[in-house]
């Protein structure tokens, strides 16, 4: 059974949101292409494989560390559908439809990735 750890909500509070802030002013400062390469910093996957770090020693945290990696990649390949996606649909249908359609079609996409992985790495 999994625990829920203090200390690792923690560090995935400070990571996630200093990476919102500095994505933030690095947009205000140079502009949203730029600010949106710092919003993409994975600060979820670098707390959570702190987190097991924490929790894990020896071939587990390395079997763990390996699961959380692959699961990862998946979410980030729908990353990159969803930034596509939005880049046209918000413009098409105004930022509101926009940007939940592109999370719809995160959703479906990140989904189609895991089983597909499932399928094909298993």
């Amino acid at each position: 059974m999994s625990y829920i750890y203090l200390t690792n909500i923690l560090l995935r509070f400070i990571l996630g949101g200093s990476a919102v802030v500095a994505s933030t002013l690095i947009a205000r400062a140079f502009g949203g292409r730029i600010g949106g390469i710092f919003a993409a910093f994975p600060a979820v996957y670098l707390a959570a494989i702190l987190s097991l770090a924490l929790e894990y020693r020896g071939n587990e945290l390395i079997s763990i560390s390996q699961q959380v990696s692959q699961g990862a990649l998946i979410g980030m390949i729908a990353d990159i559908i969803c930034a596509i996606s939005a880049s046209f649909l918000i413009l098409k249908n105004g930022w509101e439809k926009g940007l939940c359609l592109a999370l719809i079609i995160w959703l479906v996409s990140a989904s189609g990735i895991y089983w597909a992985w499932q399928i094909l790495f298993r």
